[in-house]
């Protein structure tokens, strides 16, 4: 089983599964989207092995491109572990300060955020496709952080992970627009003349959103990986029955 481990310490464990096409449905992770239930639980039982926790850790949202978020606690642990209908409902973000809870985020191009504060312990994801992005979960999210847990932003560390690159995140005019009017995006798009599309990096966006909450740019890690041009990555874009990645992160038992 492929992953990309962004973090295993004494405290966290934290990363990314990677489409294996010697794996069953190549990895995939998603029980919303796959070929047989039974091949995702499969795929899922291996990481849980390989994490050294169990499938019942797991804690999934129903993610619905909102910018809502939910507080993690013991009476989650398992939601949407083996079912989809036990998913967090209508959720795209989600944190805890519980260990050995395995919290996981799906993306196949959207932009994966995972973060940890050093100094309490909490653990999140994010997932923030372009819809996510406008409306600016990540920036919501952080600023409930600061502001209701008293969470010092210099204390956090993010890791932004693989998804679609600038090159192959191409838009119309009605999706720039959404990016230009939040005002702080024009570094990170630019227009394509002979195919009249514009082309954003939602990854330095996200990053903007965390600079803006008040997280040192040096806190913030980018897996550059582009989805749709690695042979290891999930694109909707490039196909539209593709599986999804899971990123993941746990606080170890103190």
């Amino acid at each position: 089983m492929k992953t990309n481990i962004y973090l295993n310490n004494e405290r966290f464990i934290a990363g990314i599964t990677l489409k294996d096409e010697t794996e069953l449905e190549s990895n995939n992770m998603a029980l919303h989207t796959c070929v047989n239930q039974e091949n995702v639980m499969e795929n899922r039982k291996n990481l849980a092995t390989s994490l050294k926790c169990e499938v019942h850790a797991f804690v999934c949202a129903n993610q619905t491109h909102s910018s809502n978020f939910h507080k993690v606690t013991l009476a989650d642990k398992g939601c949407g572990s083996n079912r989809i209908d036990t998913a967090i409902t209508d959720t795209d973000a989600l944190y805890t300060y519980e260990s050995n809870l395995l919290l996981c985020s799906f993306t196949a191009d959207c932009v994966p955020v995972i973060f940890y504060n050093e100094v309490t312990g909490l653990i999140g994801v994010i997932h923030s496709g372009w819809q996510g992005t406008v409306k600016e979960i990540s920036l919501n999210v952080f600023n409930h952080l600061i502001q209701v847990e008293n969470c010092n932003p210099i204390d956090l560390h993010i890791h932004i992970g693989t998804a679609l690159s600038q090159e192959k995140f191409e838009v119309d005019t009605d999706v720039y627009v959404k990016f230009k009017n939040l005002g702080y995006a024009d570094d990170f798009i630019y227009y394509n003349g002979e195919t009249h599309k514009y082309h954003i990096d939602n990854q330095q966006t996200v990053k903007k959103q965390c600079e803006l909450a008040g997280i040192p740019s040096d806190r913030i890690i980018i897996d550059q990986t582009c989805t749709y041009l690695s042979p290891e990555g999930f694109s909707y874009r490039q196909d539209k029955k593709a599986g999804r990645h899971l990123s993941f992160i746990m606080k170890k038992e103190e």
